[in-house]
């Protein structure tokens, strides 16, 4: 099972990002999540939306941003990368270069959030780049034909909001398992509710195909060694 961190780009510069990314590669990480800093980072937590407006206040660059992340890339071979990014980030910077960014340098899987509408996202899928769905516990079923539609790995709640669980499909493998049944067979990574080993032991356990963890590396930002700790740990459980 796959361990995927999440990496906030820019923050506190970009030369620092291209340094922790080659960090949580020798930690044990497969994937890293690094996002493009947005002006309206309306769905973050306080943390990340933060840090994205500590990033663009240092650098409003974007191609500096898109250098940094070629650098990232070619520095750990091994590792994968999912690239977050705003609809308004894309916008900002334009779809056309944003898109041949990614096409030229391979970064083919994309967390598209904040869209007004379906175009943009409509346009990515069309060029050959993989966009995610985000899947709530409770399976809407809206979400899941968008998941079924789309062409990219799906982003499954790991553990259920209050009161908001499918009694047909009470436990995280009973979800997995529905997806699967609904002909879904690209990648089920899950996330929101990851933060100890033993997270990613049920989240193994049920099928899960990889695990997102983000506060709980990202707090340790300033202290590299546990920050490795514990990138070694959740690494150990996958």
């Amino acid at each position: 099972m796959k361990l995927i961190c999440y990496l906030s780009n820019g923050y506190p510069t970009i030369e620092s990002s291209i340094e922790m990314a080659e960090i949580y590669s020798e930690a044990g990480c497969d994937i890293i999540e690094i996002d493009f800093p947005s002006a309206d980072p309306y769905l973050e937590s306080e943390m990340i939306s933060g840090r994205m407006a500590k990033a663009l206040e240092n650098c409003s660059d974007f191609q500096k941003y898109m250098d940094g992340m070629v650098m990232a890339k070619k520095n750990n071979p091994d590792t994968s990368f999912i690239l977050l990014s705003y609809e308004n980030t894309i916008r900002q910077m334009g779809y056309k270069k944003f898109e041949k960014f990614c096409l030229e340098h391979e970064f083919k899987d994309l967390i598209l959030v904040g869209l007004e509408d379906e175009t943009i996202k409509n346009k990515l899928i069309e060029a050959g780049i993989r966009v995610s769905c985000y899947v709530q516990y409770y399976l809407d079923e809206t979400e899941v034909e968008s998941a079924i539609r789309s062409n990219g790995f799906v982003y499954l709640q790991a553990k259920p909001t209050k009161g908001y669980v499918n009694p047909d499909y009470p436990e995280l493998k009973d979800c997995i398992q529905y997806l699967r049944s609904r002909g879904i067979t690209r990648p089920i990574y899950c996330g929101v509710g990851i933060y100890q080993p033993e997270d990613v032991s049920m989240a193994k356990e049920a099928g899960a195909d990889g695990v997102f963890v983000g506060s709980t590396v990202l707090k340790l930002h300033d202290d590299i060694p546990a920050l490795t700790a514990k990138i070694k740990e959740l690494k150990d459980e996958c």
